[in-house]
């Protein structure tokens, strides 16, 4: 019997949603009114649905009283806050595209954001930890201290006019994030309820930027249509409700809080509880425990750094029911323990990218936690997914390639930026994802890891997922990133930087020892290097490259074995 293709679409008795976030979030707010919409512990700040209305309702009139546009740029440059999302929603009602700024931004990198899209205002935060926001911006803008009537004119940043701050303190030059929250009058809410009338919901309303490891970062374009289905379906993935209470602990710069938490909450009467600034193991553990929780979301990381917390026994999460584990593979190990231990029985695993709005593919909370440690579950509602081969054509089942999607949710294009639009989206509309791919013959997707990670050793394609899958199995081993490092002889070889549990040793001889008897020899890494924490991004993934520049450095390897 001929093998099948691997091709999959997502069926769904719900169709999509053909209308703005803004009437969305209108139409939740009048359906959920008194419920709690917001819960931000760290702030000690509780907004019901009606609450959360008005205020998104007065800063959307007052930033259009500053003379904001339909399609004009506001960046939020901020870590979680009641503000974040109160300011999400309000630019989203406006038609004011959103720009996402990462917090953890110097001030080279929010200069080249700023100027590529043209942000015309920027909120930013007060302080958190060692950032001062406002000080670096003024590294950029010295013309702020000068600043008549809160109007910026600056050399270095010339589109943007206005800065606002979440911050009660009176600054020069700078609108007060409060002072934007006075009550609009009639004739305001009428001209924004016009306004909201006239956004188109496949307008670009979003604009979040890529990592950047390789060059500038590049602006994703996503429109209403994108993020607003995507956060639905999510939600409908792990069956959200107007019961359900969603720690948030990632970061909602990026699509993981933003979309699939925010969207999926506002989508489905569901509450939003930041348990604090940036992820805290200990807060998150407080927060599930004190708001009872029923889902919990994070990256495996995040998953681990709870269970492994010395007081992690001392709470009681038995409230939660479900959850999201996304943005890089789950070991079964942990798996089983946030199910076991954090009674997360329905958690699901998410696969995707900023670029596809993110979700593509989940894992239903009945899928067996074979398949959700092996694999990123099934294809999204109204998607397509493929996998080809380097000439890009489909290969059947079972066979590695590239993934490829297509649908409602693929980004509008990188802003300004034509030419790397088309490398990544074809002529048919497929978004070319750069991961290995393979699908199983029931429609199981497994990423086997990125193209640009593949090691390749002495002419040998070595997967470290793979290696890295394995690795977790050993009872010493916490976390672990298998790299690639340069080698004369044979181009690549293997490094894998171990992560162990607390209360457990080990050493190289025993790790490669165990390697040796359970993998071929090709797959043992030559480097094995100890870590008590990995460089990770603000949304909590381990950085790949600068493990290679750590290792490369110790070792005194040259990278020009590459070339």
């Amino acid at each position: 019997m001929q093998p099948l293709p691997s091709y999959a679409s997502g069926t769904s008795s719900q169709p999509l949603l053909g209308m703005t976030i803004g009437e969305k979030f209108d139409q939740a707010c009048q359906q959920y009114a008194n419920k709690e919409a917001i819960i931000s512990v760290h702030q000690n700040q509780r907004l019901s649905y009606r609450e959360l209305q008005q205020q998104v309702n007065a800063l959307a009139c007052n930033l259009l009283a500053l003379g904001l546009k339909k399609g004009d740029r506001l960046g939020i440059w901020s870590p979680n806050c009641v503000e974040w999302t109160i300011t999400q929603f309000a630019a989203f009602k406006a038609g004011i595209i959103l720009v996402n700024l990462n917090p953890a931004y110097k001030s080279n990198e929010l200069e080249y954001v700023l100027n590529k899209v043209a942000c015309q205002a920027l909120v930013i935060a007060s302080q958190f930890k060692s950032t001062d926001y406002q000080e670096i911006l003024s590294n950029i803008a010295p013309e702020l201290a000068d600043s008549q009537h809160n109007i910026l004119h600056a050399s270095r940043l010339p589109h943007l006019r206005h800065v606002i701050k979440i911050d009660a303190t009176v600054h020069r030059g700078i609108h007060r994030f409060q002072d934007l929250l006075s009550p609009p009058n009639p004739e305001q809410l009428m001209q924004l309820d016009l306004l909201s009338k006239q956004v188109q919901f496949d307008q670009t309303i979003n604009i979040q930027f890529t990592s950047g490891t390789t060059g500038n970062p590049k602006g994703t374009m996503l429109t209403h249509h994108n993020i607003l289905n995507n956060g639905y379906f999510v939600g409908e993935g792990i069956r959200l409700s107007e019961q359900d209470r969603v720690c948030i602990s990632v970061p909602l710069f990026h699509c993981f809080g933003m979309v699939m938490g925010n969207l999926a909450c506002i989508t489905h009467g569901a509450t939003m509880v930041y348990p604090a600034a940036v992820f805290n193991p200990l807060a998150a553990l407080q927060t599930i425990a004190q708001e009872r929780c029923t889902a919990a979301y994070g990256v495996p990381t995040m998953f681990i750094a709870m269970l492994e917390h010395p007081d992690f026994d001392q709470f009681d999460l038995s409230s939660l029911r479900t959850g999201i584990m996304a943005g890089s593979p789950c070991p079964r190990e942990i798996m089983q323990r946030v199910i076991e231990r954090m009674h997360m029985s329905e958690i699901t695993i998410c696969y995707g990218m900023t670029e596809t709005s993110p979700v593509s593919a989940q894992s239903y909370i009945n899928d067996s936690i074979d398949k959700r440690v092996s694999t990123v579950g099934h294809v999204h509602p109204h998607i397509e997914i493929k996998i080809v081969d380097e000439h890009g054509e489909i290969v059947p089942r079972g066979t590695l390639g590239e993934l490829c999607v297509r649908g409602y949710s693929v980004m509008a294009g990188y802003w300004d930026d034509h030419e790397k639009t088309q490398e990544v989206i074809d002529a048919a509309g497929w978004m070319h994802t750069g991961d290995i791919a393979e699908m199983d013959q029931d429609g199981f997707v497994k990423i086997k890891g990125r193209i640009k990670d593949v090691v390749i050793r002495g002419g040998e394609n070595l997967f470290p997922k793979e290696i890295e899958d394995f690795l977790y199995s050993h009872p010493a081993v916490c976390d672990v990133q298998v790299i690639g490092l340069p080698d004369p002889r044979y181009g690549e070889e293997l490094c894998a930087c171990i992560i162990l549990h607390e209360q457990h040793s080990s050493d190289e001889d025993s790790i490669r020892a165990f390697c040796k008897l359970h993998i071929s020899h090709n797959k043992v890494p030559r480097y094995i290097k100890f870590f008590h924490e990995f460089p990770l991004t603000a949304s909590g993934k381990a950085q790949k490259f600068k493990l290679q520049e750590i290792m490369r450095l110790e070792l005194n390897l040259h990278v020009e074995i590459f070339d």
